[in-house]
């Protein structure tokens, strides 16, 4: 029996396969028609047709961040392969793995002024850790393993490579195989370090912790959560590092990253250690939480810190964050630390306000209620996406979180409209869990499109549309540092019917009550809903009112 020999499309789908990849997020173009036909012809990669580029990006962005495997979004030369350039950028200030693979000129021509030619990997450089060119069939299998590498290692982030359309076509030497991945080594942490960090802990008078989302990524939650329990720490996390530390702790502070000092920016202020674990200086400005740079700073992640001046370590050890933790835990023996005056009260002040907002019926709705009835529609472990926009702070802020990556925001880009797109990346991750996309009506309308996708593919989930009839952070933004708004405002379409046009099921939502039983009707129904809920924002600068009068005596 004669093997056909396999040209270097169907060659890299095989790399693909070796690689685990279960979806590709794209849309075909003419440069890349070979390559899209051999991933829908693969037995174990399905493709995802989407409406824009920049939504296959977005599902591949938040596949890889929710896996810990690289999400893999492909696109034609030109115009589609700079579609994908954001969820690429989002993908790698998030330290999620992504693998964008786009079309590119033939070699006859890539070398000259011609039609549709960009130098794609100049423009993916600043936003990838590695972007080339494939050249040759015979380099195939490693470049290939080497995206792969590169964004999967332990700090992920996104990578990229280019197609030429003559190369696509070529043959590949039957003798070539794809190179299968390797398992990378746990890196134990050294015992002078833990030693050094023990006694740093024991010496402070009010230590607390900042979780970032490598406790997330490296599936060091539990090791955290149990850490913290011992020794009685208060812990507060990122946006990105939300679910961490279960808010069911007595010693869950909530999150840092709100715009104005917050409840639990007190802790911060009332600490002289700080025990960083698993975070990044791009999810949370250091300045915010150690402004005088006067704090002692302890860092703990699978790789060293950035430099910043206001985030000057004292110890920092980059290591496998659950062994370090264990063995830390062995340092500092059976006597919890010295506990930080205080965690009870920022904890009622965030939970009263919740709870406040859980029984307010006013229409339109406080922000607060909208988060309340969220948070009782879905279980633990289901997934909410916060879009990026006022909808993110109050979400971020007052949303109980109980496992980490269920509650995820766009945070190192804060880009506006990833959240539908990622919530058919999540549900295709974890179909048995609920999803939910929380988004605002500026960003719902940016990716509203790919309801078509979700209709189409069967893939079910909830898109709760907040409705202002404006880009509400902005206009909050502006209300504080100008006094007043302007060039914000815009109309909307009737979510209902558009929803409809799309074959998903619209609701209009018309009082307070009324947001509950429809967040449990369509989140137990098995296709796509929308829900526009009338937002009343006026809290916004009402919250900032109250910040700004807050005390609170640690």
């Amino acid at each position: 029996m004669t093997v056909k020999t396999k040209n270097v499309a169907e060659f890299l789908v095989s790399c693909l396969e070796a690689e685990g990849v279960k979806y590709v997020f794209g849309i075909p173009g003419e440069e890349n028609i070979k390559f899209v036909r051999a991933i829908t012809a693969s037995e174990n990669i399905r493709f995802i047709l989407v409406r824009h580029e920049q939504a296959a990006s977005f599902m591949a962005d938040i596949y890889g961040r929710l896996t810990g495997k690289a999400g893999v979004c492909t696109a034609t030369l030109g115009p589609g392969a700079i579609n994908l350039l954001l969820g690429t950028a989002d993908a790698q200030t998030d330290s999620s793995p992504l693998v964008a693979i786009s079309a590119q000129v033939g070699l006859n021509r890539i070398y000259k002024e011609s039609h549709q030619i960009v130098d794609l990997p100049a423009m993916f450089r600043p936003v990838t850790q590695w972007a080339e060119t494939l050249y040759t069939p015979d380099a195939s299998a490693e470049m290939v393993r080497k995206a792969f590498q590169i964004a999967q290692q332990e700090r992920p982030g996104a990578t990229y490579l280019a197609i030429p359309q003559d190369v696509e076509a070529m043959p590949v030497p039957d003798t070539l195989k794809p190179i299968p991945p390797v398992t990378s080594s746990i890196s134990l942490p050294p015992p002078e370090t833990v030693s050094a960090i023990a006694q740093r802990l024991r010496e402070a008078r009010f230590p607390v912790i900042l979780a970032g989302h490598g406790v997330a990524r490296n599936g060091a939650a539990e090791a955290l959560n149990r850490f913290t329990e011992r020794y009685q720490i208060p812990a507060a996390t990122t946006f990105m590092g939300k679910g961490v530390v279960s808010d069911r702790s007595q010693h869950a502070l909530g999150v840092m990253g709100f715009m104005r000092h917050d409840y639990e920016n007190f802790a911060f202020d009332k600490a002289d250690v700080i025990l960083a674990v698993g975070y990044e200086l791009q999810e949370f400005a250091p300045e915010r939480m150690n402004p005088q740079a006067d704090k002692k700073i302890i860092h703990i992640n699978s790789f060293l810190p950035d430099t910043d001046r206001h985030y000057r370590t004292d110890i920092a050890l980059a290591a496998d964050i659950s062994l370090t933790l264990a063995a830390l835990s062995e340092a500092l023996g059976e006597a919890p630390l010295h506990a930080q005056p205080g965690s009870a009260t920022i904890r009622h002040l965030r939970e009263q306000e919740l709870e406040k907002g859980r029984h307010d019926d006013s229409f339109p709705l406080k922000p607060q209620r909208v988060v309340a009835d969220m948070r009782s529609a879905l279980d633990d472990h289901d997934i909410v996406l916060a879009d990026t926009g006022a909808i993110k702070m109050w979400v971020s802020r007052l949303y109980p979180t109980y496992q980490p990556l269920t509650c995820l925001t766009s945070n190192g880009l804060s880009t506006m409209a990833f959240s539908l797109p990622g919530a058919i990346a999540a549900k295709l991750a974890f179909p048995r869990r609920k999803v939910l996309a929380s988004m605002g009506d500026g960003s719902f309308m940016m990716n509203s499109q790919e309801i078509e996708t979700a209709v189409r593919e069967r893939i079910p989930l909830v898109v709760l549309v907040w409705v202002d009839g404006s880009y509400g952070l902005i206009k909050w933004k502006m209300d504080i540092e100008e006094g007043a708004h302007d060039s914000v405002d815009f109309g909307n379409p009737d979510f209902v019917k558009y929803a409809e046009s799309f074959g998903a099921r619209g609701h209009q939502i018309s009082s307070a009550g009324e947001l509950l039983p429809v967040l449990n009707e369509a989140l137990a129904s098995d296709g796509v809903t929308v829900i526009a809920c009338p937002v009343d924002y006026r809290e916004n600068m009402a919250l900032v009112k109250n910040l700004g009068e807050l005390t609170i005596a640690l």
